[in-house]
């Protein structure tokens, strides 16, 4: 499938670079309306995710997948997820391993490779309600593992998975990672890395003796961050073995479903890798749209309560034929 011409009409003057497209919805944008009703789910390997719901018996539902340390409440889900359910879908936007407010049970975190833990979300969701459809949302990291998870899963995904959206993701990791080092990402790297770094102390506090956290003073660039911990914590051999296993890009090729791929070109944290064009150009199911504007999963547009990104992704999701 060609790349796609973008529809997306760019943001209001005033944010008239990349940085502000990101950052500006990200700290003034409030959605209203969106009131979760929330359930735990007992994971398999004994540890737990927080799940929040809006449903009211629909047929179709939209599986919403956060940022890195994001959650369900961050505006853009919140945006998304009352989109949807405004137009006859149920919702189940769910958390990450210890991004719901209570720090999960297992030494181990999540991360961009983690498919298992969104498996058993949407295998929860079939088991215990009946849908007939189900798309797949996600933003950022969430963008990454919804792309991993149909790649993986190619020929052998649930039947009523049918769909998939992937916002600002970063399918090729290791690109991204060197473009945190860049000084202009500095803002966004440090903020990452704090949040990070105190969940590591948490585990290591729970956990002693599993993480060196003087560490710290070795880090250099985010390839140090990554050798250092978030590949050992999540059972990666290093920072290389850890962006080879969980790059979408690696995957994409096995996609079955229609999905849509949403990067703005100058997105401050993705690399031009990030938008595999090589592979839009010739798989028939993935549909790549790259506007020239947009920032990182900012995409606003004057004068509306949703973002472009939201609308774009409803509008694929129902123009989708339903087998």
């Amino acid at each position: 499938m060609p790349v796609i011409k973008s529809a997306y009409p760019g943001p209001p003057p005033f944010l008239y670079n990349g940085h502000l497209q990101t950052i500006f919805p990200s700290v003034v944008r409030k959605v209203t309306g969106v009131v979760y009703e929330r359930e735990r789910l007992e994971l398999n390997d004994g540890d737990f995710l927080d799940l929040d719901w809006l449903e009211r018996g629909q047929r179709q539902l939209v599986v919403l997948t956060h940022g890195l340390e994001g959650d369900s409440n961050r505006q853009y889900i919140r945006g998304t997820a009352k989109l949807f359910y405004q137009n006859g879908f149920d919702v189940l936007a769910w958390n990450c391993r210890s991004c719901s407010g209570e720090m999960n049970r297992a030494f181990r975190l999540y991360n961009h490779g983690e498919i298992g833990d969104i498996g058993e979300v949407i295998n929860h969701a079939l088991r215990t309600r009946s849908y007939e459809r189900i798309v797949l949302v996600g933003y950022s990291m969430g963008g990454n593992i919804t792309l991993k998870y149909l790649g993986v899963h190619g020929r052998h995904l649930p039947d009523v998975v049918q769909c998939g959206i992937a916002i600002s993701s970063p399918t090729d990791l290791g690109a991204s990672a060197r473009l945190l080092d860049n000084p202009s990402n500095r803002f966004y790297r440090n903020r990452f890395m704090k949040k990070l770094v105190l969940k590591l102390q948490q585990k290591s506090d729970r956990f002693p003796g599993t993480i060196d956290m003087t560490k710290l003073q070795l880090v250099r660039r985010w390839q140090d961050f990554d050798d250092f911990f978030s590949a050992p914590v999540n059972g990666y051999r290093d920072a290389e073995d850890f962006y080879t296993q969980a790059s979408a890009v690696h995957f994409m090729p096995n996609i079955t479903v229609p999905t849509l791929v949403l990067n703005a070109q100058n997105d401050p944290l993705l690399s031009p890798e990030c938008s595999p064009e090589w592979l839009a150009e010739t798989h028939p199911l993935i549909h790549l749209e790259t506007p020239r504007t947009g920032g990182h999963v900012g995409f606003v547009v004057a004068r509306d309560p949703h973002t472009y990104a939201e609308r774009r992704a409803l509008q694929f999701a129902m123009t989708q034929p339903v087998p």
